[in-house]
């Protein structure tokens, strides 16, 4: 690619995907191309926080999805300068047929998208998936990673007598966070005084999410504390081991990146993508939708020597620096723009 790039949000507000949009906004300006971010008036997170960091930015007044993927479709064929980077099945289904395009899907379309995706990959020159287990699900030319923010790699820490173990996330089902609780209960039966911190919310979640999560959270009592959202780097100064157990097929893991590159434990379940942020090498990998098996692998990262937690830290911190850091994930996409 030579020239311009334009990037097209599927959603107004910030999510994983839209800070991945940034991501990769900011690492196209530094490899000295221009950069323009179109996205809706309304949520306007996405293009508010494009506009704070310098960027060009397009805002289109519509009032929902709908007339954004209208009058995107429009502004498409009429203004567009250079390549169009789809950041989402949205944006991709409403230029679809257009000329000059990159589909970069974060998350397997499921129902519906199913169809909408196969009319949105039409012609375009690319389409690009976050990991290689989502791409053996979904067709695609190229797997661009995910990457974080700069990230500060913390000091190594003696465990306390009574560990904190944390999750960081939707308190939904698909996340795990229930089966870390019956976790968390088996291993203080056993006689581990471990405590839980639970921080996110059941955003996107069902009636149905909400009882299973309580349910698996009461008997805990006092021995877990639940804050909310809190901010990542709070999170991390907080817990003592980081446990991301999800049992759907994560699309990639950003947060086991992020606990990668500030140097804290934790524990994955082996859904989707995970194991492939954190390495074949990793020693704390539980099955999916197994609360016996995670409540092992916990109790043998809170068990295991200092010198086995240190050398564990050091090899997520250099696998991230190689794979997941910003340098790293700027030097993939220059190789990614340079074939387009």
């Amino acid at each position: 690619m030579s020239g311009h790039l334009t990037i097209a949000t599927t959603n107004g507000d910030l999510g994983g995907g839209e800070v991945m949009l940034l991501h990769l906004a900011e690492a196209t300006r530094s490899l000295g191309h221009g950069v323009t971010v179109v996205g809706p008036r309304h949520p306007s997170g996405l293009v508010e926080a494009a506009s704070a960091t310098g960027l060009a930015v397009v805002t289109l007044d519509v009032r929902d999805r709908r007339s954004y993927a209208v009058a995107l479709r429009a502004w498409d064929r009429r203004e567009r300068q250079g390549l169009l980077w789809c950041n989402g099945l949205l944006p991709a289904a409403a230029t679809a047929g257009h000329r000059d395009r990159v589909v970069h899907l974060h998350r397997e379309p499921e129902g519906p998208q199913k169809g909408a995706r196969l009319l949105a990959v039409r012609g375009a020159r690319a389409v690009v998936v976050p990991s290689e287990s989502m791409g053996a699900r979904v067709g695609h030319t190229a797997v661009l990673p995910n990457w974080t923010e700069p990230l500060v790699l913390r000091p190594a820490a003696p465990l306390p007598e009574s560990p904190t173990i944390g999750f960081l996330g939707r308190t939904t089902v698909d996340k795990g966070v229930h089966l870390l609780a019956r976790a968390v209960r088996r291993l203080r039966d056993e006689g581990l005084s471990a405590r839980l911190l639970v921080a996110g919310e059941a955003r996107f979640g069902t009636a149905e999410d909400v009882q299973v999560v309580e349910a698996a959270l009461a008997p805990l009592g006092d021995a877990v504390d639940r804050v909310g959202w809190i901010d990542r780097d709070d999170f991390f100064d907080r817990v003592d081991l980081a446990v991301f157990p999800s049992t759907w097929a994560e699309p990639f893991g950003l947060v086991a990146a992020e606990a990668m590159g500030s140097g804290v434990p934790f524990v994955i379940s082996d859904a989707g993508a995970l194991p492939e942020v954190a390495g074949a090498e990793h020693p704390w990998v539980a099955r999916a939708d197994d609360a016996v098996d995670l409540a092992r692998v916990v109790g043998d990262a809170l068990r295991a020597s200092a010198e086995q937690r240190e050398a564990a830290r050091q090899a997520s911190r250099l696998r991230w620096e190689q794979r997941f850091s910003p340098e790293a994930g700027a030097e993939r996409l220059a190789v990614l723009l340079s074939q387009l």
